[in-house]
């Protein structure tokens, strides 16, 4: 809705310009005085707008009305206090018998595995049509199954995020570079058969089981339920379950790790790429538990990260992805001095143990390079026999074969493995090897330690998509509640204590534009037989208390049976997990089956199903009050309000149209997909949130961000708390709201912006006058109404710099400082392919092929063919050009001072005087700002939202790479055992890996609905 003086600035252009033209010829260069803007004329228009805008909001939403139900029910309400510690300690009970219950789903398949695999007896001619996952229900042209893809039969689960499944069985997923049916995985595929009825019998048990894994050492991959994958546009499916954590954790136990590179002139051209990649490949192997430092070497040594000299970091993604990074820098030169790195190596690792920070298991120190000299014995003598408590990994780059009995010796004589790779396409099961190293005291000690990862999305991340920080879901605490900056709360729970701890905390919502501050209070203990702590926060006031009401349940049967009365789907009311006949249910149908006794086996929450039907019963008459008023055709003529709605404490939400459905100016309120909106697992709605945080009896304005490129903000969102008031306790027990059209809004506004108190009705000053602005805004700055209704949506600070900056020099609002750990920033990079392209099998081939053909042109061997074939590879298209890169940063959010009810100011600019009047809207968030607009004052910035990313010098960023914060390690560490057999070290067949190693990575995903 355009403003009021939109259209007489037209009409007065050319007289404004005389006069503009005549005062400026007369004033010359002297300061105009600053137009006086009268506070009365203002505060009578605030208010008038709010007494207007409140009396719609109470009346259509019912708020009276429904204060005064719960008023009516307090003498039979006991107010409690929450006791949190109580509260944690129950809750991580019932996730003690949750975690114990997918302990012993893994139990049962590690059992059942191990007795298949001891009665199978490996056929290397064996023939068996298994369910492959890329290829089931394929056909040819023919129409006939592919060979491994028969007929799979698959249906949308809901239990399942509603994708199609076969919950009767698995099926199995094998790397695109590895033999379909290749006879260790033939062999494999079939004794693991077996463990289809283990899935079945897990998930009858413990129906919030999700998905179950098992991973072989030979790649396969079976899952249940079975599922269909489709492969990226070039036909690959790069995923390998030896690369995810939960397979890498389970197998081996904790190391520290030193990583040398050969960058002598020898590894030029492809010799380094394939280097380089396999450095890449380890660190993809490494975790949370591993630390690990890279050194280059040739006839000095080249730490990749200089500022990491002589010590060892923790493996985390950060870290990692800081090295990937660096290794492009490597370049290679000169002549290799082994002894010198090696020399380096052990050092590096025994004072890191002595500090004890790292592993305190493991050592190993990883070899890359395309030959060795001498086989260093003088050195391993030195350091590390005769206990051989560092294992040696040696990778030898290239075709030659002629130093590989000295690479060979010397991961024999230090219990590791020596492994040659010749081409791209070999660094990734090459690398492999080392883990079945590792894995061999754990197999011996025949531990089946169930290994606990964090929570994590096991998903790329296309480019051009919108990606999520890789780590989203694994985000340390102190990246959460950054303003615990002495990590009180994170170390004590990760230390497992159990007490309490406070602090004023800013909580983002509305897409992170808005803040809000309070006090919480957190309880915390551990889950016993889990590594995990549990944590729960208190908001001080509201928060802290809860109350009890009491009516039978035929009063709360009748109430809940409304069509209109709905309940939070994703909380859990009753298990409707436990039997398949209740998956179907709905948590309202469940709770009225459950009342009913029509299903003795449902379990629900005896407690919160009461409080629920406390809830229908008090609110039931709004839902005639509505009625009533939708019925009353004077009432609400020109359909400004369009819905009505409540929410109470119980997640119980009502809501009432006062158009038809397709009148609806935002159809997307309160529908499943608004999540903010409506109640979810983690999150009341924000109209309560804000509603709870506002003064009692007062209502919360606000419009909807636009999201994407449909335009949102076109409605008024208003809300207000409901509070049983007891004393000091008030509890909210529900909240109210209205939802209106944005022109509707505004137009109550220029009404009563028009209003004066002089007795001859002239006004001293009107929002029509051309030589002011007129605004609305909320307490977080931004604007609901201006003569420029594009404007409507902004940041009062980019449209009025100067008069928000005075607002925040004189504390009528403040600046809240604000950290996202895990952003996503652009950044220029030069779009050289080269590291994606190893990532993709046919490039791999490809450079094979290159390098192949290269070194039958002797003459040109390391110099210039080879550069000039990898050159496509590596460093074709050398511009920059915009990724998405994970990132800090730091943007403000603005809240409103409480206590300044209204306020005066002059601004001094470069050759005028800006005044302006702010005055708060009675019972509301709002305030009217009026801002004298013939004074510009552009010499001042606007103040904008904007996100900026925290660039950390080089010496920070060392320093931030040298933290490590507190941690707990695992419980257990195997990291040797005496009955090792050292001679299975490589430069033989493939090692055969035991039983028990194959039977290790043994998953089930934990997360219940």
């Amino acid at each position: 809705m355009a403003g009021p003086g939109s259209a007489r600035r037209t009409s007065r252009g050319a007289s404004a310009l005389l006069t503009a033209a005549l005062l400026y010829a007369a004033l010359g260069d002297t300061v105009r005085s600053e137009q006086q803007i009268p506070l009365s004329v203002v505060k009578l228009w605030a208010s008038a707008f709010g007494g207007e805008i409140k009396s719609i909001a109470a009346k259509y939403s019912g708020s009276q009305l429904l204060q005064k139900k719960y008023k009516e029910y307090e003498k039979d309400v006991t107010i409690e206090e929450i006791d949190g510690l109580q509260l944690v300690k129950k809750l991580a009970k019932n996730m003690e018998e949750m975690f114990h219950k997918k302990s012993e789903a893994v139990r049962r398949l590690v059992e059942a595995a191990e007795e298949a695999h001891l009665k199978h007896e490996f056929d290397a001619d064996l023939q068996y049509e298994y369910f492959n996952a890329v290829l089931i229900n394929e056909r040819d042209k023919d129409g006939n199954f592919l060979e491994l893809g028969k007929e799979f039969i698959l249906a949308p689960n809901d239990h399942f995020n509603n994708l199609p499944v076969n919950i009767s069985l698995s099926d199995v997923q094998v790397p695109t570079n590895m033999y379909n049916k290749d006879p260790a995985i033939v062999n494999g595929v079939y004794w693991s058969e077996s463990l289809n009825k283990v899935f079945v019998d897990n998930f009858d048990r413990d129906p919030s089981l999700i998905w179950q894994y098992f991973g072989s050492a030979k790649g396969f991959f079976r899952q249940y339920p079975g599922i269909k994958w489709e492969p990226d546009e070039n036909g690959v499916i790069a995923f390998d379950c030896r690369n995810r954590k939960w397979y890498i954790q389970a197998a081996t136990s904790p190391k520290d790790v030193v990583i040398l590179v050969d960058v002598s002139g020898s590894m030029k051209g492809l010799r380094l790429t394939i280097a380089k990649q396999t450095v890449s490949s380890i660190l993809d192997t490494l975790g949370d538990d591993d630390f690990f430092n890279i050194i280059a070497y040739n006839e000095e040594l080249h730490y990749v990260e200089p500022c990491l000299n002589g010590t060892l970091v923790q493996a985390d993604r950060t870290n990692k992805e800081h090295f990937r990074e660096h290794l492009d820098k490597l370049f290679a030169k000169g002549i290799g001095m082994l002894d010198i790195a090696l020399n380096e190596a052990f050092n590096i690792l025994s004072d890191f143990n002595h500090t004890g920070q790292g592993s305190i298991c493991s050592q190993a120190i990883m070899l890359i390079t395309d030959g060795a000299v001498d086989t260093y014995d003088t050195i391993f003598a030195k350091y590390n026999w005769p206990d051989r408590k560092v294992r040696i990994f040696t990778y030898l780059i290239g075709r030659e074969a002629a130093f590989a009995d000295n690479l060979k010796w010397m991961a024999c004589a230090n219990k590791g493995f020596f492994t040659q790779i010749s081409t791209l396409a070999d660094v990734q099961e090459n690398v492999m090897e080392y883990l079945h190293v590792l894995s061999r005291p754990k197999v011996i000690d025949q531990e089946h330690d169930v290994v606990w990862t964090e929570a994590y999305i096991d998903s790329t991340y296309e480019e051009g998509k919108k990606r999520r920080k890789p780590n989203y879901s694994s985000v340390d605490l102190s990246e959460v509640e950054w303003e615990d900056r002495d990590d009180v709360l994170r170390n004590a729970m990760v230390n497992r204590k159990t007490g309490k701890f406070s602090m004023e905390v800013k909580k983002t919502v509305d897409k992170g534009k808005r803040v809000l501050v309070m006090t919480n209070d957190y309880y915390y203990t551990d889950i016993k037989g889990t590594p995990f702590s549990l944590g729960v926060a208190l908001s001080r006031g509201h928060g802290k208390y809860f109350f009890r009401g009491n009516v039978t349940i035929e009063e709360g049967l009748h109430d809940l049976e409304h069509p209109d009365v709905s309940l939070a789907d994703e909380w859990s009311y009753c298990n409707t997990d436990l039997h398949p006949e209740h998956r179907h249910l709905s948590q309202l149908e469940a709770i009225k089956l459950y009342l009913k006794g029509k299903e003795p086996l449902l379990q629900c929450d005896k407690e919160l199903i009461q409080e629920v039907l406390f809830d229908a019963v008090v609110s039931a008459p709004i839902e005639a009050y509505w009625t009533s008023l939708a019925l009353n055709k004077s009432e609400n003529s020109d359909k400004g309000v369009e819905v009505a709605f409540l929410g109470t404490r119980t997640g119980l939400s009502r809501t009432n149209l006062f158009v038809g459905a397709e009148q609806l100016t935002n159809q997307d309120f309160l529908k499943a997909g608004d999540k903010e909106n409506i109640f979810n697992a983690d999150h009341f709605p924000l109209w309560y949130r804000r509603a709870a945080e506002q003064i009692p009896g007062s209502f919360v304005y606000s419009i909807p961000f636009s999201t994407g490129t449909v335009n949102k903000s076109n409605v008024v969102t208003a809300s207000t708390s409901i509070q049983l008031l007891d004393e000091r306790k008030s509890p909210v027990v529900a909240a109210v709201g209205i939802q209106m059209k944005l022109e509707f809004f505004q137009r109550k506004f220029w009404t009563a912006s028009r209003q004066c108190a002089s007795l001859d009705g002239k006004c001293s000053i009107s929002c029509d006058d051309e030589t002011v602005n007129c605004y609305l805004i909320d307490n977080n700055g931004f604007i609901l109404v201006s003569e420029d209704y594009m404007q409507t949506g902004d940041f009062f600070g980019e449209i009025e710099g100067a008069v928000m900056n005075k607002l925040l020099s004189m504390g009528s609002f403040k600046r809240i400082t604000l950290y996202d750990y895990q952003a996503m920033c652009r950044a220029n990079k030069e779009s050289s392919d080269g590291a994606r392209g190893l990532l993709d099998p046919y490039n791999a081939f490809l450079s094979a092929v290159k390098w192949i053909m290269t070194e039958l042109v002797l003459f040109l061997v390391e110099f210039n063919l080879c550069s000039w074939w990898h050159s496509d590879l590596t460093a074709t298209a050398q511009k920059l050009k915009q990724t998405m890169e994970p990132c800090d940063t730091e943007y403000p959010a603005f809240v409103s001072e409480r206590t300044i009810k209204e306020t005066t100011g002059n601004i001094a600019c470069e050759d005028c005087s800006k005044s302006f009047v702010i005055q708060q809207i009675p019972s509301s968030n709002l305030f009217m700002v009026v801002v004298d607009s013939s004074c510009l004052c552009e010499s001042v910035a606007p103040i904008t939202m904007a996100p900026i990313e925290i660039r950390y010098n080089e010496s920070l960023k060392c320093e931030r790479l040298k933290a490590q914060k507190i941690r707990r390690r695992p419980e257990s560490c195997h990291g040797f055992h005496p009955e090792e057999n050292a001679r299975e070290c490589g430069g033989v067949p493939s090692l055969q890996a035991s039983v028990a190693l194959l039977l290790l990575p043994l998953l089930l995903l934990l997360f219940s609905r």
